[in-house]
C-alpha cells in the first residue's frame, strides 16, 4: 500500500527538519514541569483557530456587537445561531484562562529554577513581555461581548491610567478614543486584540523560540 506521507518525505524531507528541530538532549533534572511553556503556546493555538472563526460573524460596532454575540451563542430569539457557535466561544473563553495560568506557571517555574541567570536573562525580558501581552490580550477581549459587565469593567481598567501625574489623562482617553467608554473604545480594542498584539506576540514568540533553540534547556539551579 502506497503510503502518501512517505512520497511527501521524500520530496520535502520534512523528517530531517523535525528531527534537527525537535529531536535535542535533555539535560538532567528536566521534568514535566518543563512543558508549561508547551502548554501556554497550545493554548494560544487554541485561542488563534477560534478567534478566526469567531471573527466571520463577530461585528465589532457598538449596535452590532452584542447582537453578534448572541448570535454565535445561539441565544437570539427564533432560534438563529451559529453553527457550534456556542463552542468556539466557550474554547475561545476557557483557553484564554488556561493560557494566563499556564504562562504563569511557567514564569513561576523559570524563576524558581533559576532559568532566567545568564546567558538566558534576554529570553526572560522577552517572555515577561509576553505574559504582559497575554495580559492585554484578556483586557482588550473582555470589551468585546458588549454587555454590561465587560462595559462597566473596561471603564473601571481604563480609569486606573489616570492616576498617573501628567500623562494619566492622555493615557486614558488614547486607550478610550475619548472621555468615555464608546464604540470607538469598542473598535481599538478589537484592532488591539486582532491585530497589534498578534503580530507583536509573533515577533516575540519566534524571538523566545529561537533563543531556545540556540542556548537550549536550562536543567535548573
Amino acid at each position: 500500500m502506497i503510503n502518501p506521507f512517505s512520497i511527501i518525505d521524500r520530496r520535502l524531507g520534512l523528517k530531517r527538519h523535525y528531527r534537527r528541530i525537535f529531536e535535542r538532549p535533555l539535560p538532567e533534572g528536566v521534568t514535566y514541569f518543563y512543558c508549561l511553556g508547551g502548554i501556554a503556546f497550545f493554548f494560544l493555538i487554541v485561542l488563534t483557530f477560534t478567534g478566526v472563526v469567531l471573527s466571520f460573524y463577530y461585528v465589532p460596532s457598538a449596535s452590532e456587537a452584542y447582537h453578534t454575540i448572541r448570535f454565535i451563542d445561539g441565544k437570539l430569539p427564533g432560534g438563529a445561531s451559529m453553527p457550534g457557535g456556542w463552542l468556539m466561544r466557550a474554547l475561545h473563553v476557557w483557553a484564554a484562562s488556561g493560557m494566563v495560568a499556564a504562562v504563569m506557571a511557567h514564569m513561576l517555574r523559570v524563576y524558581i529554577t533559576g532559568s532566567y541567570k545568564p546567558p538566558r536573562e534576554l529570553n526572560w525580558v522577552v517572555g515577561a513581555t509576553l505574559f504582559v501581552l497575554t495580559m492585554a490580550f484578556g483586557f482588550s477581549g473582555y470589551l468585546l461581548p458588549w454587555d454590561q459587565k465587560a462595559y462597566w469593567a473596561t471603564t473601571v481598567g481604563t480609569a486606573m491610567p489616570k492616576t498617573i501625574p501628567v500623562i494619566g489623562n492622555f493615557i486614558m482617553e488614547l486607550l478610550r478614543g475619548g472621555p468615555d467608554v464608546t464604540g470607538i473604545t469598542l473598535l481599538r480594542f478589537y484592532v488591539m486584540h486582532v491585530y497589534i498584539l498578534p503580530l507583536v506576540s509573533i515577533f516575540l514568540l519566534w524571538a523566545h523560540f529561537h533563543m531556545i533553540r540556540r542556548q537550549g534547556i536550562s536543567g535548573g539551579l
